[in-house]
């Protein structure tokens, strides 16, 4: 190849390569950068953000779930509580003379609702209010139906547990018939603490031998009790006062 040519090939691979240098794609990614304590502290804010909406969802799912307490209901206080579901004694005494007492069973069936009866069983529907409106129900099982009653409010779901005290005998109504509502007991023992059944037809012969303090009847949702088996939870407990 003469000098002329060698001169022309080597002029047109430097303008190749300069031609490289300049090429579209460095141009590209030149013109969209961002300096990078931009990119930090927008990703800092986006952090923020999600960790906002977090804990605010948290908030309100909190809310949500914690027990409703009624105005008039709110200076109801436990007893002293020695571990899970478990009291040092019987709940202290809140409800007033006079008041009209209601409770909305939420299960994982749907609901029902008791009209409580604080005039012949004081403190059954006491004791019953105080659990209720500070959760104590919440999540626990029926742990048994059969084809005339409805058992729960057992925290060990076996029906051996309870509270860790019991109740004393309160025989102001024993009409026992569909929708009744008491307390269980153990035969020759004494009144659970927590444990509440309702009657969903009639009680076998012969029949109640002892007293079981018939403290509510269903008001509405029987066919909710009817449906609800040993596998259903009680979602929650609301009391409504008037």
């Amino acid at each position: 190849m003469s000098e002329q040519g060698t001169q022309s090939v080597a002029r047109l691979r430097a303008q190749a390569r300069a031609a490289g240098r300049r090429g579209t794609p460095v141009a590209e990614e030149a013109d969209i950068s961002v300096p990078r304590g931009r990119h930090v502290w927008v990703a800092l804010l986006l952090v923020a953000v999600l960790i906002a909406v977090a804990l605010g969802t948290g908030l309100l799912v909190d809310r949500a779930m914690a027990p409703q307490i009624p105005n008039a209901l709110a200076n109801c206080a436990t007893a002293t509580q020695i571990g899970p579901h478990q009291f040092i004694g019987p709940q202290p005494t809140c409800i007033a003379p006079g008041q009209k007492l209601e409770a909305t069973v939420t299960t994982s069936q749907g609901s029902f609702v008791v009209l409580l009866h604080p005039e012949v069983a004081p403190v059954t529907v006491n004791n019953f209010v105080v659990l209720a409106i500070h959760g104590y129900y919440n999540s626990l099982t029926f742990w048994k139906s059969e084809d005339w009653v409805l058992q729960g409010g057992d925290p060990r779901g076996d029906g051996r547990g309870g509270p860790g005290y019991n109740l004393p005998d309160e025989p102001g109504n024993t009409a026992w018939a569909l929708g009744a509502v008491g307390m269980a007991r153990v035969p020759g023992g004494a009144v659970n603490g927590s444990q509440f059944f309702v009657q969903k037809g009639p009680w076998p012969d012969p029949g109640p031998n002892a007293v079981y303090n018939r403290f509510g009847t269903v008001t509405s949702g029987m066919n909710v009790v009817q449906t609800l088996s040993a596998s259903d939870t009680i979602t929650s407990i609301t009391i409504k006062v008037s």
